[in-house]
């Protein structure tokens, strides 16, 4: 079906009566040379415009934001109403500009305050809008055509606005039920004739407007539904900026704008926006711009949560504004970036030389790249500014991976590289969540309808109540033995059979725990041994009990479940006994441990010392045996060298001194060893480690051995 909404037809009807033409009261400095007056010159007086020069400044200013992000498709109709009804343009596109408007409202001239009141009425415009809405646009014309019969479906919606001075609240409601009566006669009009169509919906948008200072006799209203045609709001607004400001919000809200605040925009002579304006601009080293542009702009910002609001806009505390800070361009060439959509642009402050230095930057062939603000880390590049056939775009860029790039890794997710996703768990969750085509109606309790939607959205949230993430977060979705339970709780009711399953599993558990079986506890981040074997199935039971608390509503029955949890999980007083005892037991054993620990570090300084004490005298009987050597008179040496077997010493130190960490744990290993195989009866009966060798022979020849080592026969 083709539709046109309301932001297809927009008509406004201004008052031209006579009270129109009274001031604002809001002054405006019209002499501005203040420093180069010279002496003795009165200054010029203040200035104040009259309400019908805020309304049209304001209206005109309404449309070029329009036609500045929407020049086609969005049509205007301009109506002034005094004695009679006078149309400016009509729904031709070629009249839908701003030049065609000003020049008509020149024509037509500011109210004539002398003029009579009771010959002007506002109600002669609301029925010229009416009629404009019942007329046909090119672009309806030409969905009709292309659907032929269909033509019908064809929509008519529209919008009037209405700036006027109401006299009070029923002034106010007789204008809307005119309105009302008016749209319902030129729709029978309407249906009877081939060139006009009919009215389905209709906003009336009514503007109270009166002078500063002065009290409102009119409340405002939101939006109301007064027939299913029309809807009413009126808005009560002071003239001169407060109306312009009020006009802006409104543009916002019918054509689903956003703003957007362009900061720390560098002011650069380069910009040349006017040689005499340059020379005397008194400009500060940053500006910042505000524009307007469609919201689908923000779009990422809405999807990621990822606010950047920096609160009201200058002009405006109705509305909010996202900050986007100016990134320095660094070429002139116009780079191709990954971009995902592209929205004109509207300055709010069209007039302001911070607005025209960036629209003549960008019209001039460059392009500027806008990052979001960020305290901490790496600079992000959302947006970019590109004109593009005279016309200036707002091109939001993927801020995201590409679809061309390969998929992420599971382990990248939003908390850090964690490697231990249930990744296998999530996958059968995935399987049992499927959705499937809805074959027949189901019923609830309460006999009404059951939206298959609703209902998978309700398995959804019963399956996700208490579902750990990661591996080591969770006890219960470690063991096997927890799965019967597991997979039947989040049932939305149970059967008896399910309750005696989960009765079963807990019972199981509880003979695990009197059996003292291990439990997949992780050991991620702890130092040391881990949770001793009561505080493991103290962590399981809690776990098990939130996971049975989360579904405990769902029936009665899971009620039952939770009662024998709880009954199990109260213990009895020799069961907390003999946890004690085995408290005890384990701790005496640590300190057992340690002791033979601290054992065999003293035994290894023992056998340090003995060590040294063979050395010291090995070293006195080598320096005694030189001596003798030295000697006239002095037996031969014996064969062997004393220090071979000083080297067949392992872990001995040779010098004097502190023991190093070496020779104790070379001494620990060589006792440890020697406890392991039958020492050398050789080693065991020698003197200063020297064993004398064939003995049985000797003892055989009638040889003895003589104390320098010479053998003589007897």
């Amino acid at each position: 079906m083709k539709l046109f909404s309301e932001s297809h037809k927009t008509i406004f009807v201004v008052d031209h009566c006579p009270y129109m033409a009274e001031s604002c009261r809001q002054h405006v400095e019209f002499d501005m040379l203040i420093k180069n007056r010279t002496q003795g010159i009165i200054p010029l007086a203040p200035i104040s415009r009259s309400l019908w020069t805020c309304s049209v400044e304001s209206s005109m200013e309404y449309c070029r934001i329009m036609y500045d992000i929407f020049p086609f498709k969005k049509l205007v109709n301009f109506i002034v109403s005094d004695s009679g009804a006078n149309v400016l343009n009509s729904w031709n596109q070629e009249d839908q500009n701003l030049q065609e408007l000003m020049a008509a409202l020149a024509a037509v001239g500011p109210p004539n305050p002398r003029a009579d009141p009771e010959c002007c009425s506002i109600l002669h415009g609301l029925v010229a809008a009416v009629e404009a809405l019942c007329k046909i646009t090119e672009y309806q014309h030409e969905a009709r055509t292309l659907l032929m019969e269909n033509a019908d479906r064809v929509g008519n919606r529209g919008r009037i606005i209405c700036i006027t001075n109401a006299k009070s609240d029923s002034h106010v409601r007789m204008l809307e039920e005119f309105v009302q009566e008016t749209i319902h006669e030129h729709n029978k009009l309407a249906a009877n004739s081939d060139h006009l169509m009919q009215i389905q919906k209709c906003e009336l948008v009514l503007i109270h407007t009166y002078p500063v200072g002065e009290e409102s006799l009119v409340s405002d209203h939101l939006k109301k539904e007064l027939s299913p045609v029309l809807t009413s709001e009126v808005h009560s607004v002071r003239a001169g900026r407060h109306l312009a400001t009020r006009l802006n919000v409104l543009v916002q809200q019918h054509f689903d704008l956003a703003s957007t605040t362009i900061t720390n925009i560098p002011m650069k002579p380069t910009f040349n926006v006017c040689d005499q304006e340059e020379q005397h601009a008194n400009t500060s080293a940053n500006y910042d711009v505000e524009l307007l542009h469609h919201k689908e702009a923000h779009v990422d910002f809405l999807k990621s949560g990822d606010n950047h609001m920096a609160g009201s806009s200058k002009e405006s505390t109705f509305k909010e504004t996202v900050t986007l800070k100016w990134c320095t361009p660094r070429t002139n060439s116009v780079e191709l970036h990954y971009c995902t959509g592209a929205y004109r642009i509207s300055p709010v402050d069209v007039n302001s030389r911070p607005s025209s230095c960036l629209t003549n930057f960008l019209l001039n062939g460059r392009s500027v790249l806008l990052e979001q603000p960020r305290k901490s880390g790496s600079k992000v590049i959302s947006h970019m500014l590109s004109s593009h056939g005279g016309e200036i775009f707002l091109h939001v860029l993927s801020s995201s991976r590409s679809i061309l790039e390969d998929p992420p890794s599971i382990s990248e997710g939003c908390g850090g590289r964690v490697t231990d996703y249930r990744i296998t768990d999530f996958g059968e969750f995935m399987r049992e969540n499927r959705l499937a085509p809805f074959l027949e109606p189901r019923y609830k309790s309460d006999e009404s309808l059951e939206v298959p939607l609703e209902r998978a959205k309700d398995q959804l949230e019963r399956y996700t109540r208490y579902w750990p993430m990661i591996i080591s977060q969770t006890t219960i979705f470690n063991m096997q033995a927890v799965v019967p339970l597991a997979s039947v709780i989040v049932k939305e009711a149970l059967t008896d059979e399910d309750v005696l399953n989960c009765q079963k599993t807990i019972y199981n558990l509880v003979d695990m725990e009197r059996k003292n079986d291990p439990l997949p506890i992780s050991t991620v981040g702890t130092r040391g041994k881990g949770p001793k074997r009561d505080e493991q199935y103290r962590i399981m039971w809690n776990e098990l009990e939130t996971l049975v608390r989360a579904h405990i509503a769902n029936s009665d029955k899971h009620q039952r479940v939770l009662e024998c949890l709880l009954a199990c999980r109260s213990k009895p007083p020799e069961e907390e006994e003999r946890k004690k005892r085995g408290r005890k037991r384990e701790e005496k054993e640590d300190k057992s441990e340690k002791a033979g620990k601290d054992y065999e570090s003293e035994k290894s300084w023992q056998e340090s010392e003995r060590l040294k004490s063979l050395l010291d005298r090995e070293k006195e009987e080598l320096a005694e045996a030189e001596v003798i050597k030295d000697s006239p008179d002095s037996p031969e040496p014996p064969n062997k060298k004393p220090l071979v077997t000083m080297d067949e010493m392992p872990g001995i130190e040779k010098n004097k001194g502190p023991v190093s960490l070496l020779s104790l744990w070379s001494n620990r290993i060589n006792t440890a060893n020697s406890r392991k195989h039958q020492e050398f009866i050789g080693r065991l009966n020698s003197v200063n480690n020297k064993a004398e060798l064939y003995q049985h022979l000797k003892e055989e020849n009638g040889m003895e051995t003589t104390e320098n080592g010479k053998a003589s026969r007897q």
